[in-house]
């Protein structure tokens, strides 16, 4: 490993881990245009170099290279940096021993959206609040833009009966291949398989099931179904109620599809097959294609014990260029001292309006 820092130039610095993708880079495109001094980390020496070339903001933005979450944890423990930003993926194993390199008094963003790594980061959070530090899990596009509903729809008013939220992402592909942070989300989701919340309790359903026929705001029609996403756990924190659901627009809704998830599933539980699946999946090469629609969506119905009901939409636009907005929003806030310490999903680490600031519309009923 070799290291272009200085160590009294970094303290205070964002970081942001794997500063050379698609996300990471528009982070830190973000961050440097807002004066942020930061430091990209990557594997990629002359990648890393590109990202900086293009950023044309001299010693505010310095490189890192390490190959290794470990080396990674250890620059961080050495380096102290004000907020670290992982979007590296793997979160189930990669967030742990970046978000406790942070401690005491670094903050730590991520992007996960599957339940098992935005469960273990928020397990930390006695941890994180003894520490001084904000860990924030699920700062993107689907998280956030349904949780910060569920905030505004609940505000001001008692505990719900259920809640019911439905992330519908529109995104543009770039040509180049599908990436790994993307391919194992994916497959993780089959191996979950589906889960809801029933009598305040996340249970077993299956996936792919609750289909929606939804008529967006602007009039267009889409389908989604169940989907074991960080939405389902950051609708139910944000409300309390004990009957949560969760759909994707990302989910597939074919039934010969359907009935094949639970099996592939099984299939992919196996460690073996499950990284062999992620590998090939994130070689594939992908072309250039417009997203599908003018926006992205998230969505959310809550219905309380009297039988009131309310329904809110958040509009965004491109769902990957939305979540790189929250995230950069999210790390800035931190690098501000504005979170609270803990363990949180962003709107409740920072407050719904934090959608907006990233370039969300509330679209409330």
């Amino acid at each position: 490993m070799t290291r272009d820092v200085d160590h009294d130039e970094q303290t205070g610095a964002v970081w942001i881990l794997g500063a050379t993708g698609r996300i990471g880079s528009a982070v830190a495109g973000d961050l440097a245009v807002r004066g942020v001094p930061l430091a990209l980390v990557g594997r990629d020496r002359d990648r890393l170099r590109k990202v900086q070339a293009d950023l044309g903001k001299g010693d505010l933005v310095k490189i890192v290279v390490a190959d290794t979450t470990e080396k990674i944890a250890e620059e961080i423990r050495r380096e102290r940096p004000a907020v670290v930003v992982n979007t590296i993926g793997e979160y189930a194993a990669t967030a742990l021993p970046l978000a406790r390199a942070c401690m005491p008094d670094g903050h730590y963003v991520d992007l996960a959206a599957d339940l098992t790594a935005v469960s273990r980061l928020l397990d930390l959070d006695q941890e994180a609040e003894a520490a001084g530090s904000t860990l924030v899990t699920g700062a993107g596009f689907g998280v956030l833009g349904t949780e910060a509903l569920v905030v505004k729809l609940c505000e001001d008013r008692p505990t719900p009966a259920r809640v019911r939220v439905d992330a519908i992402g529109s995104v543009a592909m770039k040509a180049g291949p599908l990436g790994a942070a993307f391919a194992a989300g994916m497959i993780d989701t089959l191996v979950t398989g589906g889960r809801l919340y029933a009598n305040g309790r996340l249970v077993e359903t299956r996936l792919g099931g609750d289909v929606q026929h939804l008529t967006l705001p602007d009039g267009q029609r889409v389908k989604t179904a169940g989907a074991p996403q960080g939405e389902l756990v950051a609708a139910q924190r944000a409300s309390n109620a004990p009957e949560v659901t969760v759909t994707s627009g990302l989910a597939p809704t074919g039934a010969i599809v359907r009935a094949l998830l639970p099996l592939i599933g099984k299939l992919l539980s196996f460690p073996a097959l499950r990284n062999f699946a992620v590998r090939r999946m994130a070689g594939v090469k992908l072309k250039a294609t417009p997203r599908p629609r003018p926006h992205s969506w998230g969505h959310a119905v809550v219905t309380w014990p009297d039988g009131t009901r309310r329904e809110g939409w958040l509009r965004a636009d491109d769902g990957m260029d939305y979540t790189a907005n929250v995230a950069a929003e999210t790390a800035l806030r931190l690098a501000r001292g504005e979170g609270k310490p803990g363990a949180h999903f962003p709107a409740a680490a920072l407050g719904p309006d934090l959608a907006v600031a990233a370039g969300g519309t509330f679209v409330l009923n």
